[in-house]
C-alpha cells in the first residue's frame, strides 16, 4: 500500500474517531438522565429521552429537558436505587475509559498523518489504551458479579456486560502487543537513522 493511500485512510479514520469521541462525550452527559427515566430498562430510557426531545408534546419544552439533565447530575443521585446507581457509575466509568481509548487513537493517527508512524509516543499511547481496555473489562466483571448477587440468578452471565469482559480483555492484549511492536519499530528506526 502506498503512502498516499495510508494517509487518506488515516484522515478518514481520524474524522471517524473524532465523531465517535464527540458522541461519547454527549452520551456521557446523558447517562444519569437515561438511567433515571428508564425505570423498566436502559433502552426505554433512551427511547423516552430522545422521544421527548425530538417529538415534544404541547406542554413539553426541549430546553427544560436539557436543564433537567443537568439537574440530575447535581441532585438526581439520591433518587437512584442500588442497581441504577451501579449501572450509572459503570456507564460513566466505561464512557470515560472509552473516551481515553479514542483520544489515544487520535494521537496515533496524528503521528501517521505527520509521516512518523514509528514514533515512540505511539507505543505509549497504545499502552494507555490497553490499560483503559483492562479497566473496562474489570468494571464489567464487577458489574456482572454484582448483578448475579442482586438478582440471585445466573442470568447476568447472558448480558452485554458478560461479553465486555473477554472482549475488552482481548482488546487490551491486542493494544499491548501493538505497543510492543511500535516500540520495537521506533527503536529499529532510531538505530537505522544513526547508522546512516
Amino acid at each position: 500500500m502506498d503512502k498516499v493511500s495510508v494517509v487518506k485512510i488515516a484522515r478518514v479514520l481520524n474524522g471517524l474517531v473524532l465523531a465517535a469521541l464527540v458522541c461519547n462525550v454527549v452520551a456521557l452527559y446523558l447517562v444519569p438522565t437515561v438511567v433515571m427515566t428508564g425505570r423498566e430498562g436502559l433502552l426505554e430510557g433512551v427511547t423516552g429521552y430522545f422521544g421527548s426531545i425530538l417529538f415534544p408534546g404541547e406542554d413539553d419544552i426541549v430546553s427544560a429537558i436539557v436543564v433537567g439533565s443537568a439537574l440530575i447530575w447535581i441532585v438526581g443521585w439520591t433518587s437512584f436505587n442500588a442497581y441504577q446507581l451501579i449501572l450509572t457509575l459503570f456507564l460513566i466509568f466505561a464512557g470515560i475509559q472509552t473516551a481515553r481509548i479514542l483520544w489515544q487513537a487520535r494521537r496515533v493517527l496524528r503521528t501517521i498523518l505527520r509521516g512518523e508512524p514509528f514514533a515512540p509516543e505511539n507505543a505509549v499511547s497504545l499502552r494507555k489504551a490497553a490499560v483503559s481496555c483492562f479497566l473496562i473489562a474489570a468494571a464489567a466483571l464487577i458489574r456482572v458479579v454484582f448483578s448475579i448477587f442482586y438478582y440471585r440468578s445466573p442470568m447476568p452471565l447472558a448480558t452485554y456486560n458478560a461479553l465486555f469482559v473477554p472482549m475488552f480483555a482481548m482488546g487490551g492484549l491486542l493494544c499491548l502487543v501493538m505497543s510492543a511492536l511500535f516500540r520495537q519499530a521506533a527503536e529499529l528506526k532510531a538505530e537505522n537513522d544513526l547508522t546512516i
